[in-house]
């Protein structure tokens, strides 16, 4: 295919994979599940911070750590004290464990107590870094500052030292992306473009985009992120991101690139 057919086969593919029936069975479902914007950033960071492995068991797993809160994660995080953090014990989603959880806690209260919510805490980032690889790299630094629980940091990428960060670019798709279709939640539309978001790269949308001729690096790490999101924003320079939903269901549902 020369890259008008590429063009419009990812659009056509967007369209088809970017309904309602895709919130289901993913892990957006858990964010999706709060009406408060605070409440939403903070269940999104944690479905997007354990989605690794069986998406069932990422699905049931961010719903325990969300009604050990109560579900009320931004008053959980605001106003926990010593006593509440036991309710963690016992959690474990494959390496994140009752200890990550404690550290993830206290490292948002410090984050809301500063900057008030994570959306404005992501919004000046942007402002005052080049790329999404630097907003993601100092938010690291940042969350970590007080260095709760030295373990905890492998949880969070940072792409400048290569990491393709996956999951983190999943959660701006989902926190920043506002569209007709409402898969992904949009609550920081206004507030972050679109335009600078990366592709979450995984081996699914490798295959496939290697498979189209839109990807050349074989490791799926940052340099190969930013191929792929350089060839996607030149179909479409605004929203570049869209094409995750094309991309993954072409691999997942359709084998396409096996």
């Amino acid at each position: 295919m020369d890259k008008k057919d590429i063009s419009e086969f990812l659009e056509e593919k967007y369209l088809q994979y970017n309904t309602s029936d895709f919130i289901e069975d993913d892990p957006v479902k858990i964010p999706h599940g709060y009406s408060k914007i605070k409440d939403i950033e903070i269940a999104g960071l944690f479905a997007a911070i354990l989605a690794w492995g069986n998406r069932k068991s990422i699905i049931k797993n961010a719903y325990s750590i969300l009604e050990r809160m109560d579900n009320a994660p931004h008053d959980f995080v605001l106003n926990h004290n010593a006593d509440d953090l036991k309710v963690f014990e016992g959690f474990k989603h494959r390496t994140f464990n009752s200890i990550d959880a404690t550290t993830f806690i206290k490292s948002l209260k410090s984050i809301y107590t500063k900057h008030g919510s994570l959306g404005i805490y992501f919004q000046q980032s942007f402002e005052n870094h080049p790329t999404q690889a630097h907003v993601l790299s100092q938010f690291k630094t940042d969350f970590f500052e007080n260095a709760f629980a030295e373990r905890s940091t492998k949880h969070l990428p940072d792409p400048l030292k290569g990491s393709a960060a996956k999951r983190m670019c999943m959660y701006f798709r989902w926190m920043v992306r506002k569209d007709r279709k409402s898969v992904d939640l949009g609550i920081w539309n206004e507030l972050i473009p679109t335009s600078k978001l990366h592709l979450p790269l995984d081996v699914h949308t490798g295959n496939v985009s290697r498979s189209l001729g839109l990807l050349t690096r074989k490791q799926n790490d940052w340099k190969a992120v930013n191929e792929i999101t350089a060839q996607l924003r030149e179909i479409d320079p605004n929203d570049p991101v869209k094409f995750d939903f094309a991309l993954f269901g072409l691999g997942v549902n359709e084998g396409f690139g096996k």
